[in-house]
């Protein structure tokens, strides 16, 4: 059974996975923001809640992701200042493999979103765009802090990271790989392909 960090990074990264929403290109407003991530919960509690096979509500939540989401940005992100020294073909690999990975890891336990909701409490205007704070629960948990950054510099509105309770999940995704690639001695092609079962 899960503990609560887990449950409650598995609700929050389900949406993260969904949520990178893109948009027709147009300045991005604080209600832009608040509807963007609105809309996402509303979209990821659609699929989880269908009733399909796990693999089905995993294929959906995949299909959201490559859908919605800067995946480019995100892999970049996630293999650091290792990602200077990879190809163009390494990085597409990594990019793919990435996809999967997130949308394994956060989708498996979908169950546990069931019954769940998130609450928009504040929006404002940071450097990189909009921060939204919300009030996330859990069936049996109670309500714990979840912080989405929102922005348009790509010319699309796009979601590019989250806070759990003060916790940086792209940062936990990044130590993730690093370590990963640390385990195959900064081999990224065998890296790549352990991602591919991970998650």
């Amino acid at each position: 059974m899960l503990n609560n960090l887990n449950r409650r990074e598995f609700f929050v990264g389900t949406i993260a996975a969904s949520l990178m929403l893109s948009r027709p290109a147009a300045a991005l407003t604080e209600a832009g923001a608040k509807q963007l991530v609105d809309s996402v919960v509303s979209e990821v509690e659609r699929v989880v809640t269908s009733g399909k096979s796990d693999s089905a509500v995993l294929r959906e939540l995949e299909k959201l992701f490559v859908r919605y989401a800067d995946v480019n940005i995100m892999a970049q992100y996630a293999l650091g200042v290792d990602g200077r020294s990879a190809s163009a073909a390494q990085k597409r690999a990594f990019s793919d493999a990435f996809t999967g990975y997130i949308a394994r890891k956060y989708g498996k336990q979908f169950r546990d979103f069931i019954g769940g909701r998130v609450e928009v409490q504040s929006t404002r205007q940071i450097k990189a765009g909009y921060e939204v704070k919300t009030l996330a629960y859990l069936q049996g948990d109670g309500p714990f802090d979840v912080t989405f950054h929102v922005s348009d510099k790509s010319g699309r509105d796009k979601f590019f990271n989250i806070y759990i309770e003060g916790v940086n999940l792209l940062l936990t995704e990044r130590t993730e790989i690093g370590a990963m690639l640390d385990k195959r001695g900064g081999d990224i092609n065998a890296m790549i392909a352990d991602l591919k079962s991970a998650g």
